[in-house]
């Protein structure tokens, strides 16, 4: 049980592939760490049915299935575990300090791995039918929709990468954009426009996803100039208007790019030292468990050293007699 008379030495938010595989690489480390779970124990892939890419699974894994294993790995090596969400977090000093409603906890290094949430239209069925037909990633799922019709909804660079990608595995592509015009930089949109197996849908905005038992079977498009409804059947929805990083709670304390995403250097290394983060909260381009993962192994191998370069405080000591020998 999470103690808040104590300080951590490591404290990881965040339960997806990043934070757990932080999680593991700490506890063997025994740097006994706390990982807060927020809202989504286990992060996005808790709500995908089938992993095909992620190594060692020649037949897949469950996305559930993989996050309970990699929970239950990073329970072997004594990682604590509380699920709550952190209201506030202060890091203006050492040891940091963050909030679960009113309770304090304290750490001398913090470990972000949040995630990123990705926009979605706001149609009454698309989360029921994420994972059926409704997907926000075709490197992710492109694979299941082999010879079949597919549909991309977005104009920016993202949704032209997928269009152009899920050319290779399915049958069709239908691109729907709300506007006349793309907004991805020009070498996206022109080889997008010169595709000949993607169809674009201009003026246009998804009204309604259609769905039977199996899943997605169309979807319903209107003409925003005219007012016309067009159904078009599809197996497959990839909604690619964009991603949200989860990082509010940081504004103003680290250094964030443009949009929002914490920006790294040297690793896993934010703009203050002893905090580090991991998978979607910093990376806006791969967004894969995979990668996700690997930065999460990093974030606890810079976190360990960060904390074997501080001056030795017996204070620090977790009471779990399992912690790493000190003084350091």
């Amino acid at each position: 049980m999470a103690n808040p008379d104590l300080i951590y030495e490591i404290i990881i938010l965040g339960s997806g592939p990043a934070g757990l595989t932080a999680a593991i690489y700490a506890g063997r480390s025994r740097c006994c760490p706390l990982l807060i779970e927020g809202g989504q124990p286990g992060g996005q892939l808790t709500t995908t049915t089938a992993v095909d890419n992620f190594p060692g699974f020649p037949q897949g894994v469950d996305g559930p299935e993989l996050m309970d294993n990699m929970r239950r790995q990073a329970e072997r090596f004594s990682t604590e575990f509380i699920t709550g969400e952190v209201s506030k977090v202060d890091l203006k000093e050492r040891p940091f300090r963050l909030w679960i409603d009113e309770t304090l906890y304290r750490c001398m290094s913090l470990i972000i791995a949040t995630g990123a949430s990705a926009r979605l239209l706001g149609l009454d069925n698309e989360k029921e039918l994420y994972g059926r037909g409704v997907s926000v990633c075709a490197t992710c799922d492109g694979f299941f929709y082999r010879d079949k019709d597919v549909v991309v909804v977005g104009g920016g660079d993202t949704a032209m990468e997928e269009a152009v990608f899920l050319t290779r595995i399915a049958r069709s592509v239908t691109v729907v954009h709300r506007r006349d015009s793309l907004r991805a930089t020009p070498v996206l949109a022109d080889r997008a426009l010169a595709n000949k197996q993607i169809t674009f849908r201009w003026d246009s905005e998804v009204t309604e996803i259609l769905s039977n038992q199996s899943g997605v079977v169309g979807i319903k498009v209107t003409q925003r100039n005219t007012g016309t409804v067009e159904d078009i059947s599809c197996h497959g929805v990839f909604i690619a208007i964009g991603h949200q990083p989860n990082t509010h709670l940081f504004e103003d304390q680290l250094e964030m790019d443009t949009e929002g995403y914490l920006t790294t250097r040297h690793g896993a290394e934010t703009s203050i030292p002893g905090v580090f983060a991991a998978g979607d909260v910093q990376d806006p381009q791969f967004r894969q468990a995979i990668t996700a993962a690997g930065t999460g192994c990093m974030a606890a191998i810079q976190a360990e050293r960060y904390l074997d370069d501080l001056p030795y405080d017996p204070s620090l000591t977790c009471q779990k007699g399992i912690c790493r020998p000190k003084p350091r």
